[in-house]
């Protein structure tokens, strides 16, 4: 999956994330780097990813979240057919938690 995306560009956008030190950093970063409707959308992703390992139904997703169900099914089949990146990071937010 990584060989769709690897380049040394991406792999310049990744280290540079990886550089950020606190949620402000995130955020100036963040609005430099992206569109809000771009920020937004990446958000909502992982909120509906997150929902959607909660076991949400798409209903209750779609009204707290605003998606469609085509972004649903989309964070869905990277959920259960992607590289486990979503999992990854919400364990290790429910450990700081």
């Amino acid at each position: 999956m990584h060989d769709k995306i690897k380049d040394p560009n991406v792999d310049f956008l990744f280290k540079a994330i990886l550089e950020l030190r606190d949620m402000d950093e995130c955020y100036d970063f963040f609005e430099d780097l992206c569109t809000v409707t771009e920020l937004k959308a990446l958000s909502q992703r992982i909120v509906v990813a997150k929902m959607l390992r909660d076991n949400k139904v798409y209903s209750d997703i779609v009204e707290k979240t605003g998606a469609s169900t085509a972004t649903i099914s989309r964070v869905n089949r990277s959920l259960r057919y992607g590289c486990d990146g979503y999992e990854k990071l919400f364990l290790r937010i429910d450990e700081k938690e």
